[in-house]
C-alpha cells in the first residue's frame, strides 16, 4: 500500500462513514469510496458491485472503465472475486489470475488479458447480512498488499456498508434494496452520458465521467439528474463544463 499519513486515512475514513448528509447521493458516494480505495492502494484499480433488491450482484462503480468492463464481465458470466466474497462472506486476497483458471475459468484470463496479476475481493457486510464486495485489482502478485493493507481496505468496506445501511434507517426509512434498485437505473443513464460527451468532445468515457461529476459538485447536483439533463436535452451538453 502507499505509505499515507494517519491524518488522510481518518480523512478518508470520515468521508466514507459521512452518509447522513442532505441529498446523499448513493452513485456518488460508490463512485468516492472506489477513488479513495484505488487511492490508498497505489497503482491498482477498483470496482464495487452491490446486490439488487432479488440478491443478484449488479456492477454500481469503479474507479476507472477498464475495470468497470471487467466487473460488467463478472456479473455476465457469474464467476469471480467479488461473487465469492459476496457469496461466502469471506474476503479473498492475494489470488493470481494466471494461476486461477480453475477458480474462474472465463473470468481470470479476461482479467490477465487487461494487464492485471493479482485481485483481491473485499464484502461490504454488517454482521451477517452482506450488500456487495468491493474488488481490488493490481499488476504484480500481492499487490503491495500485507495484512495491516487487508485489515484496513476491509474496515473500509465494512465502514461503506454500515453507512449505507445507517443512511437508509435513519435518513429515509427505505428498504436498501429498493434504494439500490434506483441506483442501478440511474447508473444506466449516467453511462449514457458518459458516452455522449466523450463522443462530443473527441475524450475518454474516464474524461467525460470526470468533467460530468465534477460539474454535478460544483453545481451542488445529483449525478442522475445532470446526467438526464444530457441525454434528453443535447442543447445542453455545451453547458457542461470542466471548470
Amino acid at each position: 500500500m502507499t505509505i499515507i499519513s494517519a491524518q488522510r486515512l481518518a480523512k478518508v475514513f470520515v468521508e466514507v462513514a459521512d452518509t447522513l448528509v442532505d441529498e446523499f447521493d448513493l452513485i456518488d458516494f460508490l463512485h468516492m469510496l472506489t477513488d479513495r480505495t484505488a487511492n490508498l492502494v497505489g497503482a491498482s484499480t477498483v470496482g464495487l458491485l452491490l446486490a439488487d433488491q432479488h440478491g443478484q450482484l449488479q456492477f454500481m462503480a469503479a474507479s476507472d472503465e477498464n475495470t468497470k468492463l471487467l466487473e460488467l464481465f463478472q456479473v455476465q458470466n457469474h464467476e469471480g472475486p467479488c461473487l465469492d466474497a459476496y457469496t461466502t462472506a469471506r474476503p479473498v486476497i492475494n489470488a493470481d489470475l494466471r494461476q486461477a483458471e480453475a477458480r474462474w475459468p472465463r473470468f481470470a484470463p479476461r482479467a490477465a488479458a487487461a494487464g492485471f496479476r493479482a485481485v483481491h475481493a473485499f464484502p461490504l457486510s454488517v454482521r451477517k447480512e452482506v450488500i456487495g464486495a468491493l474488488n481490488v485489482f493490481g499488476t504484480e502478485v500481492g499487490g503491495g498488499f500485507d495484512d495491516g493493507d487487508v485489515q484496513i481496505i476491509q474496515a473500509l468496506a465494512d465502514v461503506a456498508a454500515i453507512g449505507l445501511l445507517q443512511e437508509r434507517a435513519i435518513s429515509r426509512g427505505e428498504v436498501l434494496t429498493e434504494q439500490l434498485q434506483g441506483a442501478l437505473n440511474s447508473r444506466i443513464v449516467i453511462e449514457q452520458a458518459k458516452g455522449a460527451i466523450a463522443q462530443a468532445r473527441g475524450i475518454s468515457v474516464d474524461e467525460a465521467f470526470t468533467i460530468i461529476r465534477g460539474y454535478a459538485r460544483r453545481n451542488n447536483r445529483r449525478l442522475g439528474d445532470i446526467a438526464h439533463t444530457i441525454v434528453t436535452d443535447p442543447a445542453t451538453r455545451a453547458n457542461i463544463t470542466d471548470t
